[in-house]
């Protein structure tokens, strides 16, 4: 009677184990806390993107890449996304052009600032009546917008 004495103590033993070990797995499996939900995209990361064409159709960024190549500032390609080249093209004119408030801009292709401030000197010159403020707000939108609808004619631009 010993054996069986044994075997139902082991197997109770080893059932209470299971049972245990299942119940450690659940309290910490429970316990985990679930992960941190990540914040939205703000208009900040926007403008570190490898193409940001600030709210332009491809047709109109394309047009944008064209007027920049047409007053010397070629941007390289004309596909209709605003890459860093076409930005460092911009940024270039700006600089050349006194639109950079009086600092040079980094020509680094990235939409910043800085860069926006010299958007909205340049559109201002259009009678755009823009506030310098470096904020990509919906009159900057709009008037980069309008001023990118005709087309700009050219061999590179075809």
């Amino acid at each position: 009677m010993r054996p069986a004495l044994t075997r139902t103590f082991v197997s109770a033993a080893t059932i209470i184990g299971l049972a245990a070990g299942s119940l450690a797995g659940a309290t910490v499996s429970s316990a985990a806390s679930e992960p941190t939900a990540r914040p939205a995209a703000s208009t900040q990361d926007v403008s570190v993107l490898a193409v940001n064409n600030l709210g332009l159709t491809v047709g109109r960024a394309k047009n944008w890449q064209c007027f920049l190549t047409r007053m010397g500032y070629p941007t390289y390609e004309h596909n209709g996304l605003l890459g860093k080249d076409s930005w460092k093209a911009a940024q270039r004119m700006f600089n050349r052009r006194g639109f950079n408030g009086g600092t040079s801009l980094v020509v680094d292709g990235i939409v910043g600032r800085y860069t926006i401030k010299a958007l909205q000197r340049y559109l201002n010159t259009f009678g755009f009546g823009l506030a310098v403020d470096g904020i990509v707000g919906p009159k900057t939108l709009d008037a980069f917008w309008e001023f990118n609808g005709v087309p700009t004619d050219g061999p590179q631009c075809l």
